[in-house]
């Protein structure tokens, strides 16, 4: 018997945990773009180095927003601040449940007068739907979603990005002319082989750039135009399989668990969501167990997102953030893994007997929702997250949330690496043994150029 809904899953499987511990899907997928263009080695150095072209077409859910009700349905789901928010601006948007933690988050882009674009992974953009249809707005929603999921293999906007110290020169190459002034995280408009782009000011390695987009017929063209204005600056295309690693060296952890699985508040909108959907269908991997799926949940002060949240508004969730306030238990934080325990992880597929979990390099994430626990003295003190090798920092590194009196950069902690009783059942988990890995909590972003440019900028303009 099919289940239509996701409470209808919930009640069948009887435990979120085991529904996501055991969904067979693995890690969130970046499709259509090639593996490598040269190799995933050259391609970080290039967002570091030179220039690197990231294309973002295919990942992410698009869904627009229409209708002179829209800002006010935003409004009264986002923590952020919509004082000042105008056409040609975009922000990142924070959806809490109505106990303070997140459901997600995503780009809202204003494009137009009462028209928004929402861009990132689904669980934002289904909860906005949702109030759309249910809440008596005078607003209405278009989703267009990512490929993975998109029957009819084409998306309506292209959407690159140009990073890296080399970016500007070759943007004014590809332009003509030299480029108009856009401050971070406002919007503006540039030419690329004859054709009108809109670009963002916004960067996801910590370094300069633009984020390009434009009608889908006009992509590939757009594309062309860059790599060979780019050729002279060091440009390289950044492959699918290196893509996401470079939020390991500016600190956005982009697979928070959607805080939807519990509560009687919540429950219309788990009878509104799909069986089938990005929430009942994610998987949850790592050594961090609990029977209690809210020990999963993360609050904006988890997260880094303390400095979005402001109350000048009234909005789903802010009542349990006000009880919060300034006094976050945990921190957001980078992780550096010791070489030396992770090579003696990787050893393991050359000795007889029971092998480590595979490290796949350079994204080592191995399900869409990735947990593990954090020992300090024997007791968890928190959680890694999304984790994979930076050849940038020559170092294995996974963003992680830990107690505030152990975030300390510095302090050394133990990640232990791999599932209980030799793994679930999701196919992409093969038999292994759990390792324990020493990490050194360090600044968020890694990143120093990141840290000293890009996220001050993301602090005092992102909210």
């Amino acid at each position: 018997m099919s289940h239509k809904s996701l409470e209808d899953l919930l009640q069948a499987v009887g435990s979120p945990v085991k529904l996501a511990r055991n969904s067979q899907i693995g890690p969130y997928v970046y499709p259509k773009v090639a593996a490598e263009f040269t190799n995933w080695r050259d391609e970080q150095h290039a967002w570091r180095e030179t220039c690197g072209l990231f294309d973002q077409s295919h990942h992410m859910t698009d869904m627009y927003i229409k209708g002179p009700d829209a800002l006010k349905l935003l409004s009264a789901l986002g923590v952020n601040s919509f004082q000042g928010f105008t056409i040609n601006k975009a922000k990142q948007f924070v959806a809490c449940n109505h106990d303070g933690y997140v459901i997600g988050d995503a780009i809202l882009f204003y494009l137009d007068k009462d028209l928004f674009n929402l861009v990132g992974r689904p669980s934002a953009h289904n909860w906005v739907q949702y109030h759309c249809e249910t809440g008596g707005y005078k607003a209405s929603v278009e989703r267009d979603e990512r490929t993975a999921v998109n029957p009819t293999g084409r998306r309506k906007l292209y959407r690159y990005q140009v990073q890296g110290p080399n970016a500007m020169k070759v943007l004014q190459k590809v332009n003509g002319t030299p480029l108009p002034e856009i401050k971070f995280f406002n919007m503006g408009w540039i030419t690329i082989g004859g054709r009108k782009v809109r670009a963002l000011h916004h960067g996801m390695s910590g370094v300069p750039g633009l984020e390009l987009f434009g009608p889908w017929e006009e992509g590939e063209e757009v594309k062309a135009a860059i790599v060979e204005a780019g050729r002279e600056h060091g440009l390289r295309q950044v492959g699918a399989r290196v893509y996401a690693t470079n939020t390991l060296e500016s600190g956005w952890i982009p697979c928070p668990l959607p805080a939807v699985f519990t509560g009687e508040k919540m429950k219309a909108f788990r009878q509104w969501l799909p069986a089938n959907g990005y929430e009942g269908t994610g998987s949850l991997g790592g050594s961090f167990y609990s029977n209690n799926i809210e020990d999963y949940y993360l609050t904006p002060h988890d997260l880094g997102y303390w400095p979005f949240v402001k109350f000048d508004h009234d909005f789903i969730g802010r009542p349990a953030l006000e009880k919060i306030a300034n006094t976050p238990k945990r921190k957001k934080v980078t992780l550096a893994w010791n070489g030396e325990d992770v090579t003696r992880a990787l050893g393991t597929l050359f000795q007889k007997g029971d092998r480590a979990k595979y490290i796949d390099l350079p994204l080592s994430n191995y399900s869409t929702w990735p947990y593990d626990k954090l020992l300090k003295g024997g007791k968890v003190v928190g959680v890694s997250t999304f984790s994979g090798y930076s050849s940038n920092e020559h170092s294995m590194l996974s963003l992680g949330i830990v107690d505030v009196d152990q975030s300390k950069p510095g302090t050394e902690v133990t990640l232990v690496w791999g599932e209980e009783g030799g793994g679930s059942l999701k196919p992409v988990v093969e038999r292994h043994k759990q390792v324990e890995i020493r990490a050194i909590v360090s600044p968020v972003p890694y990143s120093e150029v990141a840290r000293e440019t890009y996220h001050e900028g993301w602090r005092t303009t992102h909210a």
